[in-house]
C-alpha cells in the first residue's frame, strides 16, 4: 500500500510539473497543427509568418498547402488558414514545400516550390494576392523556373535600389534577378560556386569523400540585408541540419562563410529552416522543431527566438527554447477577438468555412486556449460574449485568469445549437472582477471522450 501511495504521489507531481511547464511555453508558436519552414514578413504594423504544413502522422514530407499566421504582440498568433495549396497551381501535383512571401507596390508575391507535372521534378512557382492573407492565385499559370530536383526552398529579397533577387536550391545554390513585375526572371539563372571560403565546402560534385569540411550548404536559403551587409542563412551539415550563414557586400556575392547560428541540438527534427525579421525594434529568428506532441522529423512546428546582432554585425549563437519571446503589445478584449488568436493551446484544432472564416474545433473535455497580455484597463467588464456551435451535447466554457485552474471570472453553458456550424451568440456575467493586464485561459469542460462544441469569436463587455 505504501508503494502504491508513493507511485500515485509521484504521478500527480509529474502531471503537475508537465502542466505548469506546458502553460509557460511559447514555442512552438502554433499548436493546432504542424507548421514548417517559417518565413516572416512585416506589413502595416503586423508581423505575418508564412508556413508549410506537415500532415498528422506523416512518414515523409507529405505537404499539401501553405498557411498564414499573424501577430501584433509576438505572443498571440491569429490563424488565417490556408490561402494557397497544391490545387492553386494546375501544373503541380505534390510537395508543397518551403516558400516565402514579399510585398511590392501593394501586391503580395508568394514564391513556392512544388512537384511539376510538366518535368516530373521540382519547380519554383509564384502566386499573387492583394492582401497578405489572400486570396492568392497562380500569377503566371506555369512554373517560374522548372526542371530539377534541386529546385526547392525559394527565398526572395528586394534591395534598397528596387532590384529583386531570388535564391533557391538543394544541394546547389541557384539565383536569379526578378523583373519589376516580380513574376518573371531577368536574364539567366546562375549557380553559385561553393567553396570552403564561401560556404565551408566546395560544390557537391567537388567534395572529396571522408574529407571533413568546415561546413556544407544543404538547403533552405534566407537572404536579407542589414546596415549595408548581405546575409545568406541556410540549413547546413547534411542530416541532421544546423543553421549557418555567409555574408557579402553585394546581393550576388562574393560570399564569406561566417559560421553557425543555431548549432545541432535537441530540436526533435532532423531538418531546420530559418527566417529573420526586425519588428518593433527587435530582431527575431524563426525556425522549426519537432517538439509539438506527436511531432518529429515529419511533424515540424514553427518557433521563434529574439536575438541581438553582435557589435560587428555578425550573428550570435541562438539556441532553441520552450519559453520563446517576450510580448511587445497587448490585446484589447473589448473588441471582437477571433477564437483562433492563441498564445498556447492544448487539444484543439482550427477549421475553415467560406462564410465564417477560421474557427476552433475538436474541443474536448480538459482542452484549453491561453491568450496573453489581455488589457482590461482599470475597470472590470460586466459580461462575456462568445459565438459557439454544437451538434450534440454542448459543454461549458470556463474563463479563468493566471492558469487553467486559476480564478474563474465567467462561465458559459453551451447547449446544442443544431449543428457544428449553426452558430449561436451567448453571454455570461463576470462573476469575479478583473482589471489590468492578464493572461486568460479558456478551459473547456463536458462529457469525457466526445467532441463538445466549436468556438468562433468572443469579446468582453463593459
Amino acid at each position: 500500500m505504501k508503494m502504491k501511495s508513493t507511485f500515485i504521489a509521484a504521478t500527480l507531481l509529474l502531471v503537475s510539473v508537465m502542466t505548469e511547464g506546458g502553460l509557460s511555453a511559447q514555442n512552438p508558436i502554433v499548436q493546432t497543427c504542424f507548421t514548417t519552414d517559417p518565413a516572416p514578413m512585416v506589413h502595416d504594423g503586423t508581423l505575418y509568418v508564412y508556413t508549410g504544413h506537415d500532415e498528422d502522422k506523416a512518414d515523409f514530407f507529405w505537404m499539401q498547402e501553405w498557411r498564414v499566421y499573424s501577430t501584433k504582440d509576438m505572443v498571440n498568433w491569429t490563424d488565417h488558414g490556408s490561402p494557397l495549396a497544391i490545387e492553386s497551381f494546375d501544373w503541380a501535383d505534390d510537395r508543397a514545400w518551403a516558400a516565402q512571401c514579399v510585398e511590392r507596390n501593394g501586391k503580395f508575391y508568394w514564391y513556392v516550390c512544388l512537384h511539376s507535372k510538366l518535368s516530373n521534378t521540382m519547380a519554383i512557382g509564384v502566386a499573387v494576392g492583394d492582401s497578405p492573407v489572400g486570396p492568392f492565385k497562380d500569377a503566371i499559370g506555369k512554373p517560374l523556373h522548372d526542371g530539377s530536383w534541386d529546385y526547392i526552398d525559394p527565398t526572395v529579397f528586394i534591395d534598397d535600389d528596387g532590384r529583386a533577387y531570388l535564391y533557391w536550391g538543394n544541394p546547389n545554390i541557384y539565383y536569379a534577378e526578378l523583373n519589376d513585375d516580380m513574376i518573371s526572371l531577368k536574364g539567366e539563372v546562375g549557380k553559385l560556386e561553393q567553396t570552403v571560403e564561401s560556404f565551408g565546402a566546395p560544390n557537391p560534385e567537388k567534395r572529396v569523400k571522408d574529407v571533413k569540411y568546415k561546413d556544407t550548404y544543404t538547403e533552405g536559403p534566407w537572404l536579407h540585408k542589414r546596415e549595408g551587409k548581405y546575409y545568406l542563412l541556410y540549413a547546413a551539415g547534411g542530416v541532421p541540419e544546423h543553421i549557418a550563414y555567409s555574408m557579402s557586400d553585394g546581393p550576388l556575392g562574393p560570399w564569406k562563410y561566417m559560421g553557425e547560428i543555431m548549432p545541432l541540438q535537441d530540436t526533435g527534427s532532423f531538418t531546420n529552416h530559418c527566417g529573420v525579421i526586425d519588428y518593433k525594434g527587435n530582431s527575431y529568428f524563426f525556425y522549426h522543431t519537432g517538439k509539438l506532441p506527436g511531432g518529429g522529423g515529419f511533424g515540424r512546428s514553427a518557433a521563434v527566438e529574439q536575438f541581438k546582432y553582435n557589435a560587428d554585425g555578425t550573428f550570435p549563437i541562438i539556441n532553441a527554447t520552450r519559453e520563446g519571446v517576450s510580448p511587445v503589445g497587448t490585446l484589447n478584449p473589448y473588441e471582437r477577438v477571433e477564437a483562433e488568436t492563441i498564445a498556447f493551446s492544448e487539444g484543439v484544432k482550427s477549421e475553415p468555412n467560406a462564410k465564417t472564416g477560421i474557427y476552433i474545433s475538436e474541443i474536448h473535455n480538459g482542452d484549453y486556449i491561453k491568450v496573453r497580455e489581455v488589457d482590461f484597463g482599470n475597470k472590470s467588464p460586466k459580461r462575456f460574449t462568445a459565438t459557439v456551435a454544437s451538434a450534440l451535447r454542448g459543454g461549458t466554457l470556463e474563463v479563468r485568469t493566471d492558469s487553467i485552474s486559476g480564478p474563474l471570472i465567467a462561465e458559459l453553458t453551451i447547449p446544442s445549437t443544431g449543428g457544428w456550424e449553426c452558430w449561436k451568440t451567448l453571454q455570461a456575467d463576470i462573476v469575479k472582477p478583473v482589471t489590468g493586464i492578464q493572461d486568460i485561459y479558456f478551459v473547456f469542460k463536458g462529457r469525457k471522450g466526445c467532441k463538445l462544441f466549436n468556438f468562433d469569436w468572443y469579446k468582453f463587455n463593459r
